[in-house]
């Protein structure tokens, strides 16, 4: 599976995209859209299920505080992120992302998630939907099953005024670098030369499998994925600032989350 994904400035022009997206024969449970602050307020209530209730499929996650119903037949549900704040969410796919990403939210009126479909999640883009998200756009992702068709799917969003998921991630780093630039320069290391490398440790530290744990439940990661830069880069001075951009990633997560505690 691969994940295809547009950032839309308005909810309209997103939903635009998605029924283009169904027009083109795009499944319901491959296709999502994702929007800050609005719960459907004439959804019916549907009682969240737990992995343990037999008959109603697998389950994503736990579902302690998830709002869910039907709206022209597709399935929405609300939670709240970790760091943003409250979402609504199209679809199967929709909850599915909203749980890599910290929510409390699980299968719900006996959907299944199939394990294809977990498998395209792209949880190391996570951290760029939530940016956008935090700015009042909305995101709609589609997981399409080979290259040709990511493509057709791609041109869609950019006929509909998508902005692609890599220009909302160069977006989101030029609002943190100058605040890294100083915090590494304030160390005595030459933030120009070391910027790739420090980026790249701060990036893995949003992972969604790295979030919410002690620094060392994630040192086995964090060491493999220095490993791979490494052997990218072999003639690099990779390690120090990676580790360096790691922990700084960490750190602005944990203040995300604050702020969305006292917010």
């Amino acid at each position: 599976m691969k994940a295809v994904t547009g950032v839309f400035r308005s909810r309209s022009d997103a939903e635009r995209a998605m029924a283009q997206m169904r027009s083109l024969g795009v499944a319901e449970n491959k296709i999502t859209l994702l929007t800050p602050d609005k719960i459907e307020k004439d959804l019916p209530s549907v009682p969240s299920v737990s992995a343990e209730q037999p008959g109603m499929g697998k389950a994503i996650g736990s579902v302690v505080g998830a709002v869910a119903g039907l709206s022209g037949g597709a399935l929405v549900m609300a939670a709240i992120i970790p760091g943003v704040g409250l979402i609504t969410a199209i679809g199967l796919l929709g909850g599915a992302i909203l749980a890599a990403a910290g929510a409390s939210v699980g299968a719900v009126a006996g959907g299944k998630l199939e394990n294809s479909m977990t498998e395209g999640l792209p949880e190391d883009e996570l951290f760029v939907y939530e940016d956008a998200l935090r700015k009042g756009r909305s995101v709609v992702i589609a997981l399409s099953d080979d290259e040709a068709e990511a493509s057709r799917l791609r041109g869609l969003l950019t006929v509909e005024g998508a902005e692609a998921v890599d220009a909302a991630r160069e977006q989101w780093w030029i609002g943190l670098r100058s605040a890294e630039k100083e915090h590494y320069s304030a160390l005595g290391r030459n933030f120009g030369d070391d910027e790739q490398f420090y980026r790249l440790g701060f990036e893995s530290a949003l992972h969604a499998r790295m979030r919410c744990k002690e620094y060392d439940q994630v040192l086995a990661e964090m060491a493999t994925k220095l490993e791979e830069v490494q052997r990218k880069y072999p003639d690099s001075n990779v390690e120090e600032p990676f580790t360096k951009g790691y922990e700084r990633g960490r750190d602005y997560y944990q203040q995300l989350c604050a702020e969305s505690k006292v917010a």
